[in-house]
């Protein structure tokens, strides 16, 4: 039968003889409107990535189940000079579709989508292995792109890199999309989040946008109780308003390359751009990429007169105005031995152990 069916397609496309012909573009209509089977519903996915040509497309379909005649199919890709318009890609393709709809589906590119969820917190280099996971783009090549100086221009980021700037969200996007079209996304993302009125808000603190999300970066880090960023925001506004060094362990991990997981005084000491123990003020840029609630903190901190934080054990913090409080909190809750020590408890801590000299931490 497929013989048969693969003659008179033959001789429909020599035109020769007209019955025949004639014939064979009834069939061949036939195939074109009909699907394989209208009862397999099921859809399966079909990958496309390795296949080069109209030849290898339709061989695969017909070995798959999904249609009737190779033969006639790459006719009818030909025929309508779409057999080299296929986009490379997964589809998701049934027995019940028709030639036609599978060859429309696959030269649209409708490809099936991909999941990734980027979190609150994660860093460009956290982000790039999740995308990378999930299938939808090479992890180099994005880390490339994370630092095009002429990409950063055109999204108008004054930075060396993205860090901050990809908004936390649950993507969809199609396997191979290019970097560039997925960094944009994510960064208007977060453009689509940001009103006007944080702008004036940010000026209104005599800060800029860059500033925000670096300190948002940095709560976020410290923090991912929604209801205590604001109050762990008052600490970090009011010690750049008393000129006292921020002090958070985040920071410091974020600059140290290939981190173990274990911060030590020497880490704490060591200078680098980003070690807030040793450098005044923001560091240079965020050390993550901060959601909503972690830059309205940074906006608009709670109003309080703490200077200090540490760990209760429970993943909340307890927060105090003096040094002497302070203390008694690192004494009651890590000294003590009580609950696991985090990375911004070994921090706190060190507030009032491992420099001393310095009033207040400073």
């Amino acid at each position: 039968m497929r013989s048969i069916f693969r003659l008179l397609l033959i001789v429909a496309f020599i035109g020769v003889p007209v019955v025949a012909g004639g014939a064979a573009y009834m069939a061949y209509e036939h195939y074109v409107r009909e699907p394989r089977d209208p009862l397999m519903t099921e859809p399966v996915v079909f990958d496309t990535l390795k296949l080069k040509t109209v030849t290898q497309i339709a061989t695969e379909l017909e070995h798959q189940g999904l249609i009737r005649s190779r033969y006639a199919f790459r006719l009818l890709a030909r025929s309508q000079k779409k057999d080299t318009q296929i986009k490379a890609g997964e589809y998701a393709l049934a027995a019940s579709m028709t030639p036609q709809q599978i060859l429309d589906m696959m030269v649209r590119g409708d490809t099936i989508p991909r999941r990734a969820t980027v979190r609150e917190g994660m860093t460009l280099v956290e982000i790039a292995r999740v995308l990378e996971d999930a299938g939808i783009v090479d992890r180099a090549s994005f880390e490339r792109s994370l630092a095009d100086s002429e990409l950063l221009r055109e999204e108008g980021i004054e930075a060396g890199s993205f860090e901050g700037y990809l908004f936390p969200e649950t993507y969809n996007f199609r396997r191979n999309t290019q970097a560039r079209q997925i960094i944009k996304a994510m960064h208007e993302q977060l453009q689509r989040r940001w009103p006007v009125e944080w702008d004036a808000r940010a000026a209104a603190l005599g800060m800029s946008k860059h500033q925000i999300v670096t300190l948002a970066s940095i709560i976020e880090k410290e923090s991912g109780n929604f209801d205590e960023q604001p109050v762990i925001a008052s600490v970090f506004h009011n010690r750049l308003r008393l000129n006292m060094r921020l002090q958070a362990d985040p920071t410091v991990i974020y600059g140290i390359k290939d981190f173990n997981g274990n911060i030590t005084k020497r880490d704490l000491q060591t200078e680098t751009p980003y070690n807030t123990y040793v450098i005044s003020g923001l560091p240079p840029g965020p050390i993550a990429n901060p959601g909503i609630s972690a830059i309205k903190s940074a906006l608009y901190p709670a109003e309080t007169k703490y200077l200090y934080f540490v760990g209760n054990g429970d993943g909340r913090h307890v927060f105090s105005e003096s040094l002497d409080q302070h203390n008694d909190a690192v004494n009651r809750f890590q000294r003590g031995g009580r609950g696991r020590r985090n990375q911004a408890e070994v921090a706190s801590e060190s507030v009032a152990v491992v420099l001393p000299e310095r009033a207040g931490g400073q």
